[in-house]
């Protein structure tokens, strides 16, 4: 049947757009763009046909949701950062039949999952920054499932991403990566000295904690990092409390997961923030 080809952590600073821009930032964040190009490559290269984000900027209160729209087409400004990112234009098609496959495999484990077919749910920016380093071609189709959940257990959202890699393997006909769409540690910087921490992390403590997360998954000790993640996303300030994180490593088999990350794009401190691009081998 299907196949889970790649699996990454990855990052979607808006500093990405800016870094697009002429001014005195532009560039700033060329590394991180190189490293989306290079997945995007190797997905392309592995025969993949559909992306699924776990989107850490899609805040839900009630359940899990799925937007697997047939078509995406907007503009789209930031109205978290609308200095940052505004009038960014885009257009990706959607795989409504994935995205139910997706809930029902969740739903049959008891997460009580929607899929959005028939929607006017446009896509937040955890999705739409690194589909415009990915996709400006639509080669891939999207689907965006929400990650910011507010009132949500992390061993619900690894069930789901455990239910979503039985749907890719046991009830779709193609192949997908998925991708957790948001930071290590996520404490910005405080209004009025943000300028100043572009490219610092809020505290040498946070900092710490990330790159020490960084060195389990480089070297395979998930039993560790599992234990910790609930105390760890909350001491970190964990982007969308960690629940891409969570998804993205339920998908890979929580505590039993034997992979090492590869580091496609090192630790980069972004606006108080931690941030990486990494893949998640998949076994």
């Amino acid at each position: 049947m299907g196949q889970l080809a790649l699996a990454a952590k990855i990052t979607h600073v808006p500093s990405m757009y800016i870094s697009e821009l002429d001014g005195p930032n532009k560039g700033c964040r060329q590394a991180a763009i190189d490293g989306h190009i290079e997945i995007s490559r190797r997905c392309r290269e592995l025969g993949v046909d559909t992306i699924v984000v776990f989107d850490t900027h899609w805040l839900v209160n009630s359940g899990y949701h799925i937007n697997c729209a047939a078509h995406y087409k907007g503009v789209y400004t930031s109205n978290e950062l609308p200095h940052f990112i505004k009038n960014m234009p885009f257009d990706y098609e959607g795989n409504p039949e994935l995205g139910h496959m997706i809930a029902a495999r969740a739903n049959a484990v008891g997460i009580h999952t929607r899929a959005h077919d028939a929607t006017t749910l446009a896509l937040e920016y955890g999705t739409l920054v690194p589909m415009r380093y990915m996709n400006t071609d639509k080669h891939f189709k999207v689907i965006s499932i929400s990650a910011m959940c507010q009132v949500h257990d992390l061993h619900d959202s690894m069930k789901l991403g455990a239910a979503l890699r039985t749907a890719i393997e046991q009830d779709y006909n193609g192949k997908v990566a998925i991708f957790a769409s948001g930071s290590l540690s996520h404490r910005f910087a405080q209004n009025g000295v943000s300028e100043g921490y572009l490219f610092k992390n809020w505290s040498p403590l946070l900092e710490q904690m990330d790159l020490q997360v960084i060195k389990m998954w480089e070297e395979g000790d998930w039993k560790t990092f599992t234990e910790m993640l609930p105390m760890y996303a909350e001491k970190a300030h964990g982007e969308g409390f960690m629940h891409d994180t969570a998804m993205l490593l339920g998908a890979m088999g929580g505590a039993a997961y034997m992979g090492k990350v590869e580091v496609i794009t090192p630790y980069f401190p972004s606006s108080g923030t931690g941030q990486i691009n990494a893949i998640f081998p998949v076994i």
